[in-house]
């Protein structure tokens, strides 16, 4: 079947490889590269998840590094949005607000220009993966911190069974594609 007869997320899903055991053992990653290498692919991917976010009134995007950002800045292109950066430590030129965040071993955090996001600004924090929900829920600190409104949280990925949605509430989640267990 080609992609012009799949539905547009069978398309995305069929080109998301899984890697076991990276970047350790037990991990199952989620590759996106052959996705965002198939230009028909990520078009089906961008306006999927901008139809599933149309719903939000929002009025620019925050989206973290690295692959966050190929869908942050595609999702505001097509909204014509701006797109905040959400970046790792010391990467930002100017004074920066931070968030921290857990990981299973030890913290990380990240930055935004402190000036990006004005008071009472709404925001649609966008990424590639919801895992734990612990980057996604540092965006939405971000967000707070500089006095803005979280308008919702839209991802490429979900992976159900680590749960990250529940560390996101109250806010709205949209993802695209979910997985429901671990060996999928």
């Amino acid at each position: 079947m080609s992609h012009s007869q799949k539905p547009s997320t069978d398309i995305v899903r069929d080109l998301i490889r899984n890697v076991p055991d990276f970047p350790k053992p037990g991990i199952s990653y989620k590759d996106i590269t052959p996705l965002i290498e198939d230009g028909q692919a990520l078009h089906a991917a961008v306006d999927a998840l901008a139809g599933a976010t149309d719903h939000l009134d929002y009025d620019m995007i925050l989206s973290a590094e690295a692959r966050g950002f190929v869908f942050g800045t595609a999702l505001a292109y097509r909204a014509r949005k701006g797109l905040v950066l959400a970046r790792k430590p010391n990467k930002l030129p100017r004074e920066t607000i931070t968030a921290t965040y857990e990981l299973e071993y030890g913290t990380d955090s990240l930055e935004a220009h402190a000036d990006s996001i004005e008071p009472g600004s709404r925001v649609l924090v966008a990424d590639d993966l919801l895992a734990t929900g612990g980057t996604s829920r540092a965006m939405c600190q971000l967000v707070e911190n500089a006095g803005g409104i979280v308008a919702g949280v839209a991802v490429l990925i979900e992976l159900d069974y680590l749960e990250g949605r529940n560390r996101l509430a109250p806010y709205e989640v949209v993802s695209l594609i979910n997985y429901h267990d671990p060996a999928e």
